[in-house]
Parts: structure tokens; C-alpha cells; sequence
């Protein structure tokens, strides 16, 4: 239950034992991916899609707003971070804050539009938004190149100060990301635990209720859009460095589909990791599968299929259901193992 002065969430730790696990065994990646028959480079687009599902499910799995036109921020972040390098100052770090802010900006107007608006009304708007923005980038050719896509984006060292990192290398740039993406995670994790995040949690539930209970449902359906535009555009910026270029492609339709697919796949509605087992299974699946047909995204919409009608709740909520269903079995267990021991009757077999 939600009251109105809401406490932290007593899990809401700021580094969890599964994230330790997860950033060890992402720190070795780059030791064997290649032994495996898959190229280094895949290591580095499954960290910044992973950022990207993360940012995105905070609209979808926490405040359950379904957008579809997200592509639209992520593009808007790599750009800026082309633009910011071509026409202000070559430093990373500025140009990573210009893709956060100009996203997030981004974010904020169409969010100023589109939160006092609910379901799949809401859902029309944020296409409509985000292939405002995509034709934007497209027609714009003396800003964005066009079609062509904004080209030679140069991979800024990494200055901090006392010393400086090349990341023209695959390997050191898929270093400097695991490091933005272990930042990032810890501060989503608490920001979802937070109790800003469980009144973002309570609004999905239902808005009524929240509304009664004092808070300003459309200022958090506002704030909670624009944080997700906004970290979405710095990992569109990671993209942009990462690729040496942007392109309007990640902003169309069907790109933003993508991310939507590999949220649910993964189990975002009901996990906080699923987004990460979506972009996975998505990227693993384009990349083996497609070495053996072009149609692999024929059998990756089949497992969607199969997940939507079967398993709603995602690969995570799965893993999860399976977990809790065999620890309740082992408790029965031991129950009727307790019970043989105190009464030595037939009946607690």
C-alpha cells in the first residue's frame, strides 16, 4: 500500500549482489567472445542497447506508458553528440552531456504534450512525435546529412584529468561503456526503488488512486519520460561514438519497435534486468540466426509470438515464476518431512 509519506524500498540497496555477478562476467567478454565465432564489436552494442531497454522500460515497466516512438530520442542523442564534437568543442565528456541533455530536452517538450493523455492514445502520440522527429533528421540535410546520416564522428579519448584513455580501440571503448553502463544501472536501480519510483510504480497501478492520495500524476508522467528520453540520448551518444556516425535509421518506426520487443521478450513489465535478457537474446538471435538465414527475424517474432500468447511475463518473470515455484516445493517438502518426524504417520507422505 501506498501512503503519502513513502519510505525507500528496504531492497533498494545501491549495488546488489546481481549486479557484481553481472559486471564480472560482462568484464570478461572481451577475453572470449572471439574464441566463440562471435566478433568483439557485439560486446560494445549489447551494453549501449542494454542502456537504451533500461532507460526505455522506465516508461513501459515501471510507469507501464507505452511509447513507441522512443527511437526518436536515441537518434536525437547521437546527433548531438556529432554535432556537439563538429561545431562546439571535441571532449567527450561535454559531448556525452549534450546528448543527455538534448534528448531529455527532447523528451520534455513532447512529454508536455502527451501526459495528460492515457493508453493507446497516448501510445498514437508518441509515434506521431517520434516520426516528427525522425522526418526532421531526414529532411534537415545541411544539420544532419540527410539520409546520408552525419558522418566521421570521431571516438574522443576518455580525459580525466591526471591521464588520458584512447578509445579508438574496440577493446578500451568496450570498457569505457561497461563503466557508463555500471553507473547507469546503479543510478536506474535506485531511482526505480526510490520513492519517487514507487509513486511512478503506484501510477501505473492506477492513476485515480495516486491522484487521491495528493500526488501530481501528469508532473511524474512528465519527469519519468523525460529521464527516460534523456538517458536513452546518452546512449544514443555512446551509439554515435561507438558507429563514427548517426543515422535517421534509429529513429524510424520500426527501430523503436525493436526496443519495445526486446523489453518484453526479456521480461521488462516484471523484472528490472529483463530489459538486458532482451537485447541478448535480440542481438545473439540477429547474429547467429543471421549467419544462417536473412529471415532471422521470422523466428525471433515466432518466440515473441510464442512469449506474448504463453509467457506475458517475459523470460525474466519465467525464470522467476520458475525459481519461487521450486523454492515452494522444496518448503512443502520440508514441511511434510517435518511432520513425518513428529507424528511417524503415513499421512504426511
Amino acid at each position: 500500500m501506498l501512503s503519502r509519506h513513502t519510505q525507500p524500498h528496504p531492497t533498494a540497496r545501491l549495488v546488489t549482489p546481481a549486479m557484481i555477478v553481472l559486471w564480472l562476467v560482462l568484464a570478461t567478454v572481451p577475453l572470449w567472445i572471439g574464441r566463440v565465432g562471435l566478433y568483439p564489436y557485439l560486446g560494445i552494442e549489447i551494453l549501449i542497447w542494454s542502456l537504451y531497454a533500461l532507460a526505455f522500460n522506465l516508461v513501459l515497466g515501471t510507469a507501464g506508458l507505452p511509447s513507441f516512438g522512443h527511437g526518436a530520442y536515441f537518434g536525437i542523442g547521437a546527433y548531438a553528440f556529432g554535432l556537439c564534437q563538429f561545431n562546439l568543442v571535441a571532449n567527450l565528456w561535454v559531448c556525452l552531456a549534450a546528448s543527455l541533455l538534448a534528448a531529455g530536452l527532447a523528451g520534455a517538450l513532447v512529454a508536455l504534450f502527451i501526459s495528460h493523455r492515457r493508453g493507446i492514445y497516448y501510445a498514437f502520440m508518441t509515434i506521431a512525435f517520434g516520426q516528427i522527429f525522425w522526418t526532421v533528421a531526414i529532411k534537415s540535410h545541411s544539420i544532419t546529412g540527410g539520409e546520408d546520416g552525419l558522418l566521421k564522428i570521431a571516438r574522443l579519448p576518455a580525459d580525466l584529468g591526471i591521464a588520458s584513455f584512447d578509445l579508438n580501440d574496440n577493446v578500451a571503448l568496450y570498457y569505457f561503456v561497461l563503466v557508463v553502463f555500471a553507473l547507469a544501472v546503479i543510478a536506474l536501480w535506485r531511482l526505480v526503488n526510490s520513492p519517487y519510483g514507487r509513486v511512478v510504480a503506484a501510477i501505473k497501478q492506477s492513476e485515480t488512486r495516486a491522484a487521491h492520495l495528493g500526488y501530481n500524476v501528469w508532473l511524474y508522467k512528465a519527469s519519468i519520460f523525460t529521464l527516460s528520453a534523456a538517458v536513452s540520448g546518452l546512449a544514443g551518444g555512446l551509439f554515435a561514438m561507438a558507429q563514427l556516425a548517426a543515422f535517421p535509421d534509429v529513429m524510424s518506426l520500426h527501430q523503436s519497435g525493436y526496443i519495445v520487443m526486446m523489453t518484453l521478450v526479456g521480461g521488462g513489465l516484471v523484472s528490472f534486468w529483463g530489459p538486458v535478457i532482451g537485447v541478448f537474446v535480440f542481438l545473439i538471435s540477429r547474429d547467429v540466426i543471421g549467419a544462417l538465414t536473412n529471415a532471422w527475424m521470422l523466428y525471433f517474432g515466432l518466440l515473441f509470438i510464442a512469449i506474448v500468447l504463453f509467457r506475458p511475463e517475459g523470460i525474466a518473470g519465467a525464470f522467476t515464476a520458475a525459481f519461487q515455484k521450486h523454492a515452494f516445493a522444496a518448503i512443502r517438502q520440508q514441511g511434510h518431512s517435518a511432520m513425518r518426524l513428529l507424528f511417524g504417520g503415513e499421512r504426511w507422505r
